[in-house]
């Protein structure tokens, strides 16, 4: 029987060159899209994909982070008092009853695969998403949501890959996708890619 994905690395220990100096004091997971910050966006497609176990892989400058998916109750209280009850609830249920937050720190930035390579000791021998939030991405089916119901239908490594122009190359990780497709969920396009042990 194959196992359901629970676990979600969120590698955010980037420095976030490419958006100063707006990042210059705040973590670029934390810069907002109108009213909710991007790391949100990303977290709660996890959650839509049954995700229940948010392993954030932080840096020495991304304790914001930390603080936002944290209890505030000196803010819940002085709301409650206020009257603010939606506003209250609106803190208290960033993350809902049941979803755990795990935050572990990456001692220097090695890039993306020692971030992930420190999320071993949480995620263990199970399956697991990795999500950057530096995109977020509209579509029918979330991509964590098409890749885990790709994952319950053909277990392996599963990539969801778009096509960037030439020119944005240099902003993303490239993989040359094979021609094995998984099945079809909504619009997405998921390839399978088997790694070599």
């Amino acid at each position: 029987m194959t196992q359901k994905v629970k676990k979600a690395v969120f590698p955010v220990a980037g420095l976030g060159t490419r958006f100063l100096p707006a990042t210059k004091a705040m973590p670029k997971e934390l810069l907002p899209i109108i009213d909710k910050p991007i790391i949100q966006y990303a977290v709660e497609e996890a959650i839509a994909a049954g995700i229940t176990d948010l392993i954030f892989i932080t840096g020495r400058t991304k304790r914001a982070i930390e603080d936002h998916f944290d209890s505030n109750l000196e803010l819940e209280a002085a709301l409650n008092a206020s009257g603010k009850h939606e506003l209250r609830d609106l803190v208290r249920n960033i993350v809902p009853k049941g979803v755990s937050c795990i935050f572990i720190r990456q001692p220097e930035a090695l890039g993306l695969g020692h971030a992930v390579l420190c999320a071993e000791p949480a995620v263990g021998q199970e399956p697991f998403a990795v999500l950057l939030a530096d995109d977020v991405i509209r579509a029918a089916v979330q991509p964590t949501v098409a890749l885990a119901q790709a994952y319950a239908q053909t277990p392996g490594t599963i990539l969801s890959v778009t096509n960037v122009p030439q020119e944005d190359v240099s902003k993303y990780g490239i993989v040359h996708p094979g021609d094995e497709l998984c099945p079809k969920v909504g619009d997405a396009v998921i390839r399978r890619h088997v790694f070599p042990a």
